[in-house]
């Protein structure tokens, strides 16, 4: 006779039927009580759980962990991180804008508001041209990150539409990876669809995508951009001046936007910050110009990026 597996049992243990109605005719009724309960789920498939404030700091795990586990996955070492305005369309949608906008202020010429679109609306037509140089950058990185032989060197991005979108499309036209970091806002903000979409990740939390955008980063470059753009370039000089990452390339498109923006001669006249802290940060008005200038930053500190020489291309 053939003995049964040992992992197999012959007989039922006691808990593995409910409570027979011949002795409780209400014990279904309550079973079924008992298993609707929130209480009775495991913790980690108790959304109302995970969602408590108590569990915050669980969340935050679990942000840092999913995106870490991809970025290994897909051996992403090192990553080229891009911000800019959500605001700057391609130079086509920004005068199909600037068109709507002129045919409204027309048909109310009196309308302060409808004025006011039309200003901006002009500006932001202007600056399209960012949009371009946003995109031509994608494509430099996107053939450095082709070569994976040293892990993969990778655009980086918000995620969402304007320059980032931009950057994402630039590596998407030469076949690269390229990643989205998207944060959930109370109106949702849709992915730009150039992300690689196992690489397009969402995050509850400000903090743990910031964490994630310094993390593995070997160059910033920023684009003309408004309160977030402009929180997370400072955030990075800030890291980088007080030593708390290591230094980076960080690079700003478009001086005479940025130079309006702040005035850091003028924190330095000040003594609010250090005359050398005003190596931490390049300007550059093209797409090969900024890259150059990343490239020849590692080149110089004796740690070059893991992709062919831009002269090579």
């Amino acid at each position: 006779m053939t003995e049964p597996p040992a992992d197999e049992r012959q007989r039922s243990l006691p808990g593995e039927h409910p409570k027979s109605l011949h002795d409780d005719p209400g014990a279904a009724e309550a079973i079924a009580r008992i298993l609707a309960s929130d209480s009775y789920r495991e913790a980690s498939e108790d959304l109302g759980f995970l969602n408590e404030e108590l569990t915050r700091g669980l969340r935050l795990q679990l942000e840092y962990l999913k995106a870490e586990t991809l970025l290994r996955r897909h051996d992403i070492r090192h990553t080229i991180v891009v911000f800019g305005s959500a605001r700057v369309a391609e130079p086509q949608a920004a005068r199909r804008r600037l068109d709507e906008s002129m045919a409204a202020a027309a048909a109310k010429p009196g309308d302060a508001a409808a004025q006011q679109q039309l200003a901006a609306a002009k500006r932001l037509a202007e600056i399209s041209r960012y949009y371009d140089v946003a995109r031509a950058f994608g494509r430099l990185v996107g053939r450095c990150g082709a070569d994976r032989g040293d892990g993969c060197t990778c655009i980086m991005t918000g995620g969402g539409p304007g320059i980032m979108e931009a950057a994402n499309r630039g590596a998407h036209d030469v076949g690269a990876l390229s990643i989205g970091l998207n944060i959930t806002l109370p109106k949702e903000q849709f992915p730009n669809p150039y992300v690689t979409p196992e690489l397009a990740l969402r995050f509850r939390y400000f903090a743990m995508r910031k964490f994630h955008f310094a993390l593995r980063a070997k160059a910033l470059v920023v684009f003309p951009g408004g309160f977030g753009t402009m929180d997370e370039l400072f955030e990075i000089l800030e890291l980088s001046q007080t030593r708390k990452m290591p230094p980076v390339p960080v690079v700003l498109v478009g001086e005479s936007y940025w130079r309006h923006v702040f005035n850091p001669d003028f924190l330095a006249e000040q003594g609010m910050i250090d005359p050398e802290d005003l190596r931490l940060f390049s300007f550059a008005e093209t797409a090969e110009a900024a890259w150059r200038t990343i490239l020849d930053w590692h080149e110089r500190r004796g740690e070059p990026l893991p992709c062919a020489p831009l002269s090579a291309r």
